[in-house]
């Protein structure tokens, strides 16, 4: 019984880390932003797969665009992103940051009434980089906002790499982010999929 109880709290224990434990843990902060969110975005892909903790998912499995939920002000306007600083690879990110979506205007938590600026793309990272973070990053706007970034679509690669989510969030006044969460992962068989429609083809 005894036993039970110690398994059973070290895994309340790690299932209730915070936001900062888990964002230090993995090095997004300092990485990405140099304070982590209060609260975890909640992200579904298909088939139930909930992202939580740098857990490892496949680009198979997150080449659809998730639902992301959270506790919305919903007389409030919020920015979604999505982004990769492991690009080409975590030991050499030259391309950092690769960013995967970005959606600004979005009213209260309606994620398809937002301004799309990037298509999601899902996870691509190249053969033989190792794992990547793809990192979500929820910013609440001060107002409804006028964007004057490349509209960029699912099918294009361009204008995505060397993305700075600080000037980005610095440009429009956006503060620190009020909630996120990240996933992990490697090359599979996807990827040369999604290269293709990266190139329009």
């Amino acid at each position: 019984m005894l036993l039970l109880l110690i398994v059973l709290s070290s895994f309340l224990a790690a299932y209730s880390q915070s936001v900062e434990e888990v964002f230090k843990s993995h090095g997004v902060v300092p990485d990405v932003i140099p304070e982590a969110p209060n609260q975890f975005l909640q992200i579904t892909y298909a088939s139930g797969l909930i992202v939580k903790d740098g857990i490892e998912l496949t680009p198979t499995q997150v080449q659809d665009e998730p639902k992301v939920e959270w506790e919305a002000k919903p007389d409030s306007f919020y920015t979604l992103l999505l982004t990769d600083p492991d690009a080409p690879s975590r030991k050499e990110p030259k391309f950092r940051e690769w960013h995967h979506w970005l959606v600004g205007n979005i009213p209260g938590n309606q994620i398809e009434k937002g301004e799309v600026l990037s298509g999601y793309v899902g996870a691509g990272p190249p053969q033989g980089t190792g794992l990547h973070r793809y990192v979500f990053l929820l910013f609440k706007q001060p107002k409804k906002l006028s964007f004057d970034e490349p509209r960029i679509p699912k099918t294009s690669a361009t204008n995505r790499e060397k993305f700075n989510t600080l000037s980005f969030a610095d440009k429009y006044q956006l503060g620190n982010p009020v909630a996120g969460n990240f996933f992990q992962a490697q090359y599979d068989d996807y990827v040369p999929l999604l290269y293709k429609q990266l190139s329009g083809n």
